[in-house]
């Protein structure tokens, strides 16, 4: 009865990260999201072209593998600049900052997609679960996990109206050998379906 227990809150983790990740902070911090755009955008005009790329891209490595700075997990990913901050008080902080990271993606023609770009957070408490004894988590459940994280996330953002057209999710698998600029081409097909969408509007 234990060990089901224990197998039933396993399946649970996904499920609460998701929905955590998605009240305590999408929600707050995605309707902001395209205004910190047009201020960005105003300011500087030719670096936002194309608005269908005007909301956070959430990274999902199934792998669970997070990097703290992105310019680390690829040379080809550049560091920009913060769009303006959010400040709102919770859970007992009086002014706690909301904000993101506008990031430069050179592609291979040395041609650069401006996009903000952040990892999805709870990730790291997977990966950090899997490394745990306490938790008992292998790699393949961390995987499995993963996977269950991505799609709770999609149905809750799916059915979020205030949400709308304020994200994307990049959900990916990295390769079994290294490649240095992986990460760099998910980002920038996600960014070229994008344009070829607002181009396929204009026509």
């Amino acid at each position: 009865e234990v060990s089901e227990m224990s197998e039933r809150s396993k399946q649970n983790v996904a499920h609460g990260l998701a929905w955590s990740y998605y009240v305590g902070y999408l929600k707050i911090v995605l309707p902001r999201v395209k205004k910190s755009m047009e201020e960005f955008s105003s300011a500087n005009p030719n670096l936002l072209a194309c608005r269908k790329t005007w909301k956070l891209h959430i990274l999902i490595p199934l792998s669970c593998d997070v990097y703290d700075d992105l310019e680390k997990a690829d040379s080809n990913i550049q560091y920009l600049t913060d769009l303006s901050e959010t400040t709102m008080a919770r859970a007992g902080t009086k002014k706690r900052v909301y904000k993101h990271s506008l990031y430069a993606i050179r592609d291979e023609e040395n041609q650069l997609w401006h996009c903000a770009v952040e990892y999805a957070t709870p990730l790291q408490s997977l990966y950090a679960m899997s490394q745990d004894e306490c938790a008992a988590f292998s790699r393949e459940e961390r995987l499995e996990q993963a996977k269950l994280f991505y799609r709770t996330l999609e149905e809750i953002l799916q059915g979020s109206r205030e949400c709308a057209g304020t994200y994307r999710l990049i959900v990916y698998e990295e390769p079994g050998e290294a490649e240095t600029h992986f990460l760099s081409r998910e980002i920038l097909w996600h960014l070229r379906q994008q344009h070829q969408e607002e181009f396929a509007v204009h026509e």
